[in-house]
């Protein structure tokens, strides 16, 4: 068995029973107890799990990001509708955008089905089946379909997204730092989100409240690329006067 494949499988034990241990998981795939120990270091800096004596406990809330679409879209749904009414408020008068596969954004733009002077470029299988019937201008990138994350990816995906100039990349992520900046875990959509944030003129970040001081393994996008954020609750002082200072505009 490939370290890979016994990493697939670690997730789905910690999808499955919550927790792990490592003298289990050294029996079960016949390496031993420091090889596990690796893996789960390796997990853990991808927000996984959370490292435990003995063993590690499943991180559900970043977690999710791995599940499928639907799966996903079930989680943390008040705080997605609540960031999707701020975020119809703040494209009010922005014409054109890019929008990621995220199930935050799809929320998002359930909204706008009635903006005939709204298009909108996006990687996301899911947006074309939700605004099939709606007012708004859909462009879709196309590229190699990801069944788990309904979405568009590969070298095709990432031309066409070249293709347009928008007035603002609408994305989501995993988490945002201070100094790392906005985080996310699935490399191939982090892919895409960057060519979308280098094709806007502005960058909306949509991101729960949950996430503020976490880093998921994959970076983003830095601070200052960052022109807006929306988030479902205020945040604390200091991340309301860090935003302040680095010109971005906090919406919630």
């Amino acid at each position: 068995m490939t370290a890979r494949d016994r990493l697939s499988l670690i997730k789905q034990l910690l999808i499955n029973e919550k927790k792990v241990s490592v003298s289990n998981l050294s029996e079960q795939f016949s390496v031993t107890e420091e090889t596990i120990r690796r893996d789960l270091d390796k997990l853990e800096s991808e927000g996984i799990l959370t490292r435990t004596y003995g063993g590690a406990v499943l991180n559900l809330e970043e977690t999710v990001s791995n599940i499928p679409f639907y799966k996903r879209a079930e989680y943390n749904v008040e705080a997605k509708q609540t960031i999707a009414l701020k975020v119809r408020e703040v494209l009010a008068s922005v014409h054109t955008i890019s929008a990621d596969a995220s199930s935050t954004v799809m929320e998002s733009l359930k909204l706008l089905k009635d903006r005939e002077d709204m298009t909108i470029v996006t990687n996301s299988t899911e947006v074309l089946r939700e605004l099939m019937v709606s007012e708004v201008n859909v462009l879709s990138t196309g590229g190699v379909f990801n069944k788990r994350t309904l979405s568009m990816q590969g070298d095709l995906t990432e031309r066409a997204i070249e293709t347009y100039n928008v007035e603002m990349a609408v994305i989501s992520c995993k988490g945002i730092d201070k100094k790392v900046g906005a985080t996310d875990t699935n490399e191939g959509e982090a892919r895409i989100k960057k060519y979308m944030i280098g094709q806007a003129s502005e960058v909306m970040l949509l991101i729960d409240s949950e996430k503020f001081c976490k880093k998921g393994f994959v970076h983003l996008a830095d601070i200052d690329q960052i022109n807006h954020v929306v988030t479902d609750k205020k945040p604390s002082d200091d991340w309301i006067s860090f935003f302040e200072e680095n010109g971005i505009q906090l919406h919630y």
